[in-house]
């Protein structure tokens, strides 16, 4: 957790600017907003009930002043004489239950009100009770007192009123800023991910399926957005309006405020105890998500497959089965967060206020605050716990954004190999196997002390049954993988001294099944690389004798291909993925049973530029058909990782061994083929 945190906090610090700008912003709209309850109080403590306060006689005569008139005399409130002014005699205005009266001397004390019906106001304090004669004062009479307060009442809803307006600009920006750097958090971060594929060795892709790699970019990804958009937020929000509240708790009553403090330690272990049984089962959750995309993506390959052999409830059940593990995961988190979410901390909210209510009433204190001071304070209260409900109900997002990033972080900590930019001069092409060996797994040698050469110009071909290494002789020539034993040399250099990258410049390679990109025919050939201009992409067309194929298409070498290709025919798209090779006019030319799915007419146009295009290159041929491979150079044979035989097609014919049974084999004629292998026996 903490080395996670530390790096998305590394992610964060890319974009800090915006960031500590929405920071300064949400601030400055907390501070906005907790002003609300200050100015509330000011509006009820000194200008609604503060009416209450001791009246004195003036000689003020003028409604600046703050004086009322009343019965033929000036009224101002005690708060309104400025210092060294004289006062006359004190009244007092005084509210007992829903009426106000006027009473014409000071109060010896005051306590519990209560007003009878022949116009008495008795007040009693413990055993002390007082009785005063008072007037009652009507709508109008009671307006005349309230009036020289409008304006300061006006004043303060005005700046109560631009305080909002303040607040919800400032808000605004910190949404923006937040979200935009939150984006451009993820797509560094995407760009990081997608660029480690790049980097990564093939093996790593023989271990992963496709579907958990891609859900790491897009699902991890946008999970760990929702930790800088939502979490960091309320988060950041939440702190600074708890911090805030906590101020002005102290501020209006420390011994109020103080009864709050418990609250904090409370949220600490409720987020401790949450992410504990939260991590267990968002781990589960982004594991099957990650099984049920990769389903899905192998599903959608392999339909023609699954319709074909009737395997659609089958799979249906493997689907339901990985889907009904997800939801199980899901339900026991939606379980926790039920019992954790702001449901209970309603509960505990109201535990608060029950608990206040008690203190505050059965204290002293019942008699020292005022009813601004006690509005302001619950006010505070019920908005500390507006933030911690927003904390908590961020726990979910905050896990799963933890859990997805550890899973982003642990395929960019996987060992990859950095794309070279830099451009190397071609290599003539000369290439020799030394004693290699070579395992996939450890102890399972799938090649075992190959050893040849290669000279440039030549074509040299490796033929033998399935298994027998082929493929795997071209992928340590390609640096898909690296030797175990031995060595690999280009024109004299071991491969391993080379990077990959400027090794893989000077080839090119058609495989038995060929992968063509969305785009169009043309830009398959060149793959966007810049330098393969499109007269080099119509000349490579031209050269495998695609070209009038592909003229005759509504757009020509234009004509759109979607994923795969599958639009086009299984000739078509080898012949787009033989162009792609030669446009990049290789040294090393890799051909791994290029022509085993394609038609005899299309294989005869192939074999005519293979004529030509292979003077001057290296060329390796994997082929099953060995009718393709009799003007090789060079033909190697080879069984169970072992080179059995070697040497040109009339050389392996005269030795009646296992090629010369494959090539009867091949041409119909298996009696012989079995009489070369008797005569194959006896001579050993």
């Amino acid at each position: 957790m903490k080395q996670t945190g530390k790096r998305l906090f590394q992610y964060a610090a890319i974009f800090k600017k915006p960031l500590l700008i929405a920071l300064l912003c949400l601030s400055v709209a907390v501070a906005t907003e907790l002003a609300g309850p200050f100015i509330a109080k000011k509006m009820i403590d000194t200008h609604i009930l503060g009416i209450e306060k001791p009246w004195y006689e003036t000689a003020s005569a003028t409604q600046t002043e703050k004086a009322v008139p009343w019965n033929g005399t000036f009224y101002k409130r005690i708060d309104h004489f400025v210092a060294g002014e004289p006062k006359g005699q004190e009244v007092r205005i005084l509210q007992a239950g829903t009426q106000f009266v006027w009473l014409d001397q000071p109060l010896a004390f005051d306590g519990a009100r209560k007003l009878t019906p022949d116009g008495k106001l008795t007040i009693t304090q413990g055993t002390e009770q007082a009785e005063y004669t008072v007037k009652k004062l009507g709508i109008q009479e009671l307006y005349t007192f309230y009036e020289p307060e409008f304006t300061s009442l006006m004043k303060l809803a005005a700046l109560y009123f631009v305080l909002i307006l303040i607040g919800a600009g400032f808000t605004y920006g910190q949404r923006y800023l937040l979200q935009s750097a939150a984006n451009r958090i993820i797509q560094r971060m995407r760009s990081d991910v997608f660029a480690q594929i790049q980097r990564l060795p093939i093996n790593y892709f023989d271990n992963q399926p496709a579907g958990k790699i891609v859900s790491r970019i897009t699902n991890d990804t946008e999970s760990v957005k929702d930790l800088y958009v939502q979490v960091l937020a309320n988060f950041f929000t939440g702190t600074i309006y708890i911090v805030g509240i906590i101020a002005a708790l102290f501020i209006l009553d420390y011994r109020l405020a103080l009864f709050t403090l418990p609250v904090l330690p409370l949220l600490y272990v409720w987020i401790i105890v949450y992410r504990k049984y939260a991590s267990h089962y968002n781990h589960e959750i982004r594991e099957r998500i990650g099984s049920i995309n990769g389903m899905i993506n192998e599903a959608i390959q392999g339909m023609t497959i699954i319709q074909a052999f009737r395997r659609q409830k089958e799979t249906t059940q493997e689907f339901e089965q990985l889907n009904e593990e997800y939801t199980k995961y899901q339900n026991k988190l939606l379980s926790l967060n039920s019992l954790t979410s702001h449901n209970l901390m309603n509960v505990v909210r109201n535990l608060f206020f029950f608990g206040l209510i008690w203190y505050v009433g059965g204290s002293s204190l019942h008699s020292l605050i005022t009813v601004g001071v006690l509005y302001a304070f619950v006010d505070y209260l019920n908005r500390m716990f507006h933030p911690m409900v927003g904390i908590v109900n961020q726990l979910p997002n905050l896990e799963r954004a933890i859990v997805s990033a550890d899973r982003v972080f642990e395929l960019l900590d996987e060992q990859g190999i950095n794309v070279e930019t830099g451009k190397s001069e071609r290599y003539l092409g000369n290439v020799k196997f030394e004693h290699v060996r070579f395992a996939y797994k450890e102890g399972e040698n799938v090649l075992k002390d190959i050893t040849f050469e290669a000279k440039q110009g030549q074509t040299v071909a490796l033929v033998g049954h399935t298994g027998s290494g082929k493929s795997s002789i071209l992928n340590l020539l390609f640096r898909f993988y690296d030797v175990n034993e031995g060595r690999i040399t280009v024109d004299g250099r071991d491969v391993r001294e080379m990077p990959k990258q400027l090794l893989r410049q000077h080839m090119g390679i058609v495989l038995q099944d060929p992968f063509l990109f969305t785009g169009t025919i043309a830009s398959n050939v060149s793959l966007d690389d810049p330098s393969i201009t499109r007269e080099r992409v119509e000349a490579a067309l031209r050269e495998v004798g695609a070209a009038e194929m592909f003229q005759s298409l509504p757009h020509g070498i234009d004509e759109p291909v979607i994923e795969k290709g599958s639009t086009l025919s299984a000739g078509q798209r080898q012949l787009i993925s033989f162009a792609r090779a030669l446009a990049f006019d290789p040294a090393i030319l890799i051909l791994d049973e290029a022509t085993a799915s394609i038609d005899t007419e299309t294989e005869a146009v192939i074999q005519a530029a293979l004529e030509v295009l292979s003077k001057g290159r290296t060329t390796f041929i994997i082929a099953h058909r060995l009718s393709t491979i009799k003007n090789a150079d060079q033909i190697l044979v080879l069984d169970h990782g072992e080179i059995v035989e070697r040497g040109s097609h009339e050389e392996l014919m005269g030795l009646l061994g296992r090629y010369y049974q494959m090539y009867q084999l091949q041409q119909g004629h298996p009696e012989t083929a079995a009489a070369g292998e008797d005569g194959l026996r006896s001579g050993l």
